[in-house]
């Protein structure tokens, strides 16, 4: 979807700008690849620079509460260096590449209520301009995908997906926020824990898993968190026995919990590993579900995202989901202006 205006900074009669992206959906560490088509005002103009900007739509944690705002986590110059005549049209194709902590925007298609967000700038004779802004839809990397199709076969329900400002101590985190998924316990771990975030950090290299048991407020949310680690390559993904992988990482961290005398259904404060989520060195609690995402305990190796597509049949549907994106990013750029 699409959302096109006039270069307001360049007044009436200046050039319009429309950002065209191809409609497969790209993978973290993928290549993103559109074209800008650009319209000519009512004289001719010079196109300094065309600038495409990743944003995304971010959570951030505060003492007296929670704020949501846009953060940019990328930007390429991907043309300019021309003279648009007066009513010309002209096609400027670009190639980029996204950063492997791009989080996942779907899941077997079906919307995990992440909003990201390309947006275009324009530099013209010294003013800029935000033209244009489009949905990026973003699939996981295959051994992503291989992990949560585990997590749903094993019976592990999909509660909802947000991106946190802030950082995880200990680990290669490059971005300025990651993305959680919230998940709801499988029958077998249902006594011992009340729910699982789940965070991938990817790299060239490989992927960082970094799993959450229980955060909770109160008096045991302070200090760290009980948290796991674990590296996966990208290689060799299909030959993965994943649910039995998956169920040791799970394994391993509610018996971490209990080593730390952790009561059953509370998060422990003790952490497993030199740092914590979030801001401020800290993770602090008060998620907020994704729009229209309600608990569905999956089942199946794609379990979770049948979960995701039963949350959004009681809730909100895919259109809207998509049109939050605009509401959100253009209530945004008016801030800013």
């Amino acid at each position: 979807m699409v959302f096109k205006r006039l270069l307001g900074a360049l007044g009436v009669g200046g050039p319009t700008v429309d950002t065209v992206l191809d409609p497969a959906p790209v993978r973290p560490g993928g290549t993103l690849t559109g074209h800008i088509q650009l319209v000519g005002g009512k004289s001719d103009f010079e196109i300094e620079h065309i600038t495409l900007e990743l944003v995304a739509r971010v959570e951030a944690e505060h003492e007296d509460g929670e704020s949501e705002g846009v953060v940019a986590f990328d930007r390429f110059t991907v043309g300019g260096g021309f003279r648009l005549a007066e009513g010309e049209q002209r096609s400027v194709p670009f190639s980029v590449t996204l950063p492997w902590e791009t989080p996942a925007t779907q899941l077997h298609g079906q919307s995990l209520g992440v909003v990201l967000g390309v947006r275009t700038e324009l530099s013209v004779a010294g003013a800029k301009d935000k033209g244009d802004l489009d949905q990026l839809i973003v699939a996981p990397l295959p051994v992503q995908e291989a992990v949560l199709e585990a997590l749903g076969g094993l019976g592990f329900g999909f509660k909802s997906a947000d991106l946190e400002y802030g950082r995880i101590g200990g680990t290669g985190q490059r971005l300025p926020f990651y993305q959680e998924i919230e998940l709801v316990p499988s029958p077998p771990y249902a006594q011992q824990v009340n729910e699982i975030e789940l965070t991938f950090l990817a790299n060239p290299g490989g992927m960082e898993v970094v799993l959450e048991a229980d955060k909770r407020g109160g008096f045991l949310s302070s200090g760290h968190d009980a948290l796991t680690r674990f590296n996966v390559s990208h290689e060799g993904v299909e030959h993965q026995d994943w649910p039995a992988i998956v169920d040791g990482w799970i394994q391993q961290l509610v018996e971490h919990r209990a080593s730390y005398g952790s009561p059953v259904g509370f998060g422990s404060p003790a952490a497993f590993g030199p740092g914590s989520h979030g801001l401020d060195g800290q993770h602090r609690d008060g998620h907020r579900s994704g729009p229209g995402m309600g608990t569905a305990v999956a089942a199946g190796a794609a379990g979770l995202a049948a979960g995701i597509a039963a949350g959004i049949a009681g809730g909100m549907v895919a259109g809207e989901v998509v049109d939050e994106v605009g509401d959100f990013f253009e209530g945004e750029e008016e801030e800013e202006g």
